[in-house]
């Protein structure tokens, strides 16, 4: 942990969140002076306090430790970049639109990669009066089914939750175009041109 970076961070991101550093004193009970000492890298928070400190912040503990933050200017806000996040324990489905540090049900996450479906196994797309429907014959039971259907466009998403032991039946407006991306919990993310 290089002190001084760690230091410049604490310090920006009180600024971002308005805090004095006696008012984030105060919330961590500490003395306004450790938290002077912190930012100006003359030493660094107790190991005890740094969640603490990181949920004030805004941030987590790796980056405060890091001592930067990462911002991806390419990829910011780029819908066609999405990245889906599934936990495994309890299904949340948690989107980025470039790599994130996501955590859910106390384990870290990383982002599933969509692979192009084989023709047997795309969603059923039809126009039916200015409307899609999409519909599939997928097996839906509590050990293996799609757990959600999502619509990307450039600028924007929608998702569709799906439960076990439902038929997938999404009606929605036609659009120039996009993707369908779903995720099997057998077989994981796939996605089709639409």
């Amino acid at each position: 942990m290089d002190q001084e970076k760690t230091g410049e961070l604490i310090r920006t991101l009180r600024n971002e969140k308005k805090l004095t550093q006696k008012q984030l004193a105060e919330r961590l009970n500490v003395s306004d002076k450790a938290v002077s000492k912190w930012e100006r890298g003359h030493g660094c928070p107790d190991i005890s306090i740094l969640s603490e400190l990181a949920g004030i912040l805004g941030t987590d503990i790796g980056v405060l430790l890091s001592g930067n933050i990462d911002i991806k200017e390419s990829e910011k806000g780029n819908m066609k970049k999405l990245k889906f996040y599934v936990c495994p324990k309890c299904g949340n489905i948690i989107t980025a639109t470039s790599e994130a540090s996501i955590t859910c049900c106390g384990s870290t996450l990383t982002a599933s990669e969509p692979r192009k479906a084989e023709e047997s196994e795309k969603l059923n797309v039809e126009d039916i009066g200015g409307e899609l429907f999409i519909h599939s014959s997928h097996e839906m039971t509590k050990e293996h089914y799609i757990s959600f259907v999502a619509y990307v466009r450039d600028n924007t998403v929608t998702v569709f939750k799906q439960y076990p032991e439902w038929n997938i039946q999404i009606t929605m407006p036609v659009y120039r175009s996009g993707r369908l991306v779903w995720y099997c919990t057998k077989h994981g993310m796939m996605y089709q041109e639409l």
